[in-house]
């Protein structure tokens, strides 16, 4: 997944809400569309660094076998 996607898609999301919200004058639902698109967007924030496996990882213990 290309990293335009996960900046794309909560904006997207947040502006589906506020577009909502400005048609159908129901708060309710505009407000839990622009939730959910800033929950995405923390959820690709934080899950970006480690799409590739190269974000933070525990410490490896050479010794240890399986």
């Amino acid at each position: 997944m290309s990293v335009l996607r996960y900046v794309v898609t909560p904006l997207v999301i947040i502006g589906l809400g506020l577009v909502y919200f400005l048609l159908s004058g129901e708060p309710a639902g505009g407000v839990l569309l622009v939730i959910f698109g800033g929950a995405m967007g923390v959820m690709g924030w934080t899950l970006l660094p480690t799409a590739d496996n190269a974000g933070p990882t525990a410490p490896v213990d050479p010794d240890f076998e399986l």
